[in-house]
């Protein structure tokens, strides 16, 4: 009897033990599912009013999408007016949990209310849910525009082999998720063995508003993208706003996946049959009811505290992590200046020591010291570069090292005073020589060519060879320093966006930089890549070449602006019209036609037809690299956006159009590879 009742007492330990474990698990995993990943947004459409009847049923259809608490799946309609109707849906991933799903919900309505405000259309994509919303009837239709394509910039060693069973299956994995009847999750996954170490993991997801032929139409149309995406690369995805597929080398859904068959439950667990009541020598129920409860309530009450101060602990490291983040380089005491050092070093700011003002403040020249000559940029407290701005400076370019980069020695952080201390160049910016009559002919074809080299090579390193992937956004021929020996330096990052190694694209609310030099994507729908850069870099390639700035350009030549002005000459053949005066009799003509080809490649309409700046690099390095026909630039103008704006500054309408290129998963915060 006693060893009946010691296996009761054993089973029951570890029935509390296999608690705990699942207990701990559950608290693991929900732990690790708390944070909805934002990747991109989309607001398109003609733009509402203020406080107008669309916007309020925008936010009042959104607010309801938010306090949903019971979907992952849900479309309706605001607003009784036609012209003030509002259609929207939300979908989360058919893998994860429902609590997440909420979270992911609320933060995306969140911030299409912020972002698109008084936009009539806007979709939001985020790695666990994906909410839109139009003043067009779009439910049970496949809509494929805007579209979003993100991978991982990872090559697989065999890529024929590789794309033949990734098509292979995601298009099962298509056919699986399409199959589902109307109203039920449109979802399924599929993993394949690539070889004995390695599996390929695939997700396809429609919004179950689809008939299944619709869905898998929708589907067949994104696995059709996967070249223009992510050709031969480890990972990837493409988004449209009906469907979406994604592929990965490790599994990045949760294995209990709604496509997945239901585990069988679990059999019983065997217990000892009871021991029959009497005798002396055993132990009463009672007694072993008295010692396993408190045991089970202590265990209960253990794991529970555990989950509550992991969780605690993890907000705190995630806290402690993003201000480390945000403010890493002010830790780094061998780069900080006291603001003593900097006046004297000045000589209290003088207006001799003066050199140029940026577009957030006056740069000085100063003296160390130790005699070392230094340019002082000080930033003003009303200038537009508030704290953000300046931390990403610093945090861009304390990690940059690159001849064609103006090296940052230090900065001072003190009250309000913002202040970077970069190495000192003699021959000022660009823009001092190149545009200036009397110094211009400094500038002869040899070293507005080394310049131009010198430019590519210095972009070409911050898209691809930096230990992280920078758009500088404000490419122009002010934010070009030459040093000593004419060589170029690019400066100025006060504008750059910092991006995982993975991403290639992003979108912004906040326009920043310099008309005339602005990708129109960019300028019109804040859509910016490192083919944004690419662009400014044309329109910088041409002003060298001209000895001409392109947004006044037509003040003196009649002409709409200098794009437009070396397309017509490219037309004609008349090319060498284009380049400075003061070059035509010295330069080398094939070099200089072989740039402005380029250069006309580097300012077209559409993203995808503009090179990379490797490719740029080579075609300036190598004569024997055969160069595709330009087509029109995008700021060839025929009528302006507002009757009100500089001419130089407007911009045909037909190039209002959004293509979204390449991005990483990760959000356009994230910084560190995956």
């Amino acid at each position: 009897m006693v060893m009946q009742v010691s296996m009761t007492m054993v089973s029951s330990v570890l029935l509390l033990v296999l608690l705990s474990f699942l207990s701990l698990n559950a608290c693991k995993a929900q732990s690790q599912d708390s944070t909805p990943v934002y990747l991109y947004h989309n607001c398109s459409g003609s733009n509402t009013t203020a406080n107008s009847a669309y916007q309020l049923n925008t936010r009042t259809l959104l607010n309801t999408f938010s306090s949903n608490s019971s979907a992952e799946f849900s479309n309706a309609t605001e607003g009784a007016s036609t012209t003030d109707t509002v259609r929207g849906l939300f979908m989360c991933r058919g893998d994860v949990l429902l609590e997440l799903c909420r979270q992911c919900v609320r933060n995306a309505t969140r911030r299409l209310l912020s972002e698109c405000s008084l936009a009539k259309q806007g979709v939001i994509w985020y790695d666990e849910c994906m909410v839109r919303y139009s003043n067009r009837s779009f439910f049970s239709t496949v809509d494929t525009r805007p579209r979003l394509g993100l991978l991982n910039t990872g090559n697989v060693s065999n890529q024929e082999s590789f794309m033949k069973l990734l098509f292979r299956t995601i298009n099962d994995t298509a056919d699986e998720a399409a199959n589902f009847s109307v109203g039920v999750k449109k979802y399924a996954t599929k993993q394949a063995n690539i070889s004995a170490f390695q599996t390929l993991y695939c997700l396809a997801q429609c919004t179950p508003d689809l008939s299944r032929e619709d869905c898998r139409r929708c589907l067949s149309g994104v696995i059709g993208d996967l070249p223009w995406c992510c050709q031969g690369k480890q990972g990837g995805r493409v988004l449209y706003p009906s469907c979406n597929i994604r592929y990965e080398l490790y599994p990045f859904y949760r294995t209990i996946a709604a496509s997945s068959p239901q585990p069988s439950p679990s059999p019983p667990l065997l217990l000892p049959p009871p021991t029959p009541s009497g005798g002396s020598s055993g132990i009463s129920a009672g007694t072993i009811v008295a010692i396993a409860v408190p045991i089970a309530v202590a265990v209960l009450i253990f794991i529970v505290g555990i989950c509550f101060f992991s969780r605690r602990a993890r907000k705190k490291r995630h806290s402690v992590k993003e201000a480390k983040t945000a403010y890493d380089i002010s830790t780094a005491e061998s780069l900080q200046f006291d603001f003593g050092t900097i006046e004297a070093a000045t000589n209290k700011f003088s207006a001799e020591n003066k050199l140029g003002e940026g577009g957030f403040g006056e740069v000085y020249k100063g003296t160390l010291s130790s005699g070392r000559e230094i340019a002082v940029k000080r930033l003003s407290k009303s200038s537009g570069q508030g704290g953000d701005e300046f931390k990403m400076e610093v945090e861009v370019v304390a990690k940059l090292q690159h001849r064609n980069l103006v090296r940052l020695l230090g900065f001072c952080l003190q009250g309000e005073e913002k202040i970077l201390v970069y190495e000192y160049v003699p021959n000022k910016s660009l823009d001092c020589i190149l545009f200036d009559p009397k110094r211009q002919r400094e500038l002869d074809w040899t070293r507005r060519s080394k310049i131009i080299e010198g430019i590519a090579r210095g972009i070409q390193y911050l898209h691809e060879d930096s230990r992280l992937r920078i758009i500088h956004r404000d490419l122009k021929a002010s934010n070009v320093l030459l040093d000593g020996d004419m060589n170029p330096k690019i400066s100025d990052f006060g504008m750059a966006r910092i991006f995982g190694v993975d991403q290639t694209q992003g979108n912004t609310s906040r326009i920043v930089g310099t008309y005339g030099y602005m990708a129109p994507e960019y300028a019109m729908h804040g859509e910016f890549s490192v083919k944004s850069d690419v662009y400014s870099f044309g329109v910088l390639l041409m002003e060298i070449i001209s000895g001409k700035k392109n947004s006044s350009f037509y003040q003196t030549d009649g002409a709409e602006d200098l794009m437009s002005y070396a397309w017509q000459l490219w037309k004609e053949g008349a090319h060498l019209e284009l380049v400075d005066p003061i070059l035509r009799e010295s330069c080398n003509q094939n070099e200089v036609i072989r740039s402005i080809h380029i250069g006309l490649l580097c300012v077209q309409e559409d993203p995808d037809d503009r090179p990379t700046m490797a490719t740029i690099v080579l075609m300036l390095d190598s004569n024997t690299v055969t160069l595709p026909t330009p087509k029109r630039p995008a700021f060839f103008v025929h009528s302006g956006t507002d009757a009100n704006m500089p001419k130089e500054l407007q911009f045909d309408q037909s190039i209002a159009k959004s293509i979204p290129m390449s991005v990483n998963e990760m959000s356009i915060s994230e910084m560190d590879p995956r």
